[in-house]
C-alpha cells in the first residue's frame, strides 16, 4: 500500500483565456481570497472550450466553478462577493 495520497481537489475551477480582462478581474478576487485555483486556458486546449460550454451552458469566459457549483462569469462572482455569499461557498467546498 502506497503512502502517497491523491492530490487535493481544487476549490475553484476557472475557465479563462490569457488576454481577457474579465478573467484577470476574477483571478484577482480569487487570489485575494487565497484559494486554490485551477485555471484552464481554453485557447491552449480547444477541447476544454467544449467542456466549458457543456458544463456551464455559456460560451464566454471566464466561467467559474466553486466545487460543483457554477458561479458564472466575472460579474456573477463579484455580485456573489457583494452579497456576502462567496466566502461561505468557498468554505463549504
Amino acid at each position: 500500500m502506497s503512502g502517497a495520497s491523491a492530490p487535493a481537489t481544487p476549490t475553484v475551477l476557472l475557465y479563462a483565456t490569457s488576454w481577457c480582462p474579465y478573467c484577470e478581474r476574477a483571478r484577482e478576487l480569487l487570489h485575494s481570497k487565497q484559494v486554490n485555483v485551477q485555471e484552464i486556458d481554453i485557447e491552449a486546449d480547444p477541447s476544454r472550450r467544449a467542456e466549458m460550454i457543456s458544463r456551464s451552458g455559456r460560451r464566454t469566459v471566464p466561467q467559474i466553478f466553486v466545487g460543483a457549483t457554477h458561479v458564472g462569469g466575472c460579474d456573477d462572482l463579484y455580485e456573489l462577493e457583494q452579497r456576502g455569499g462567496l466566502d461561505p461557498l468557498l468554505a463549504a467546498s
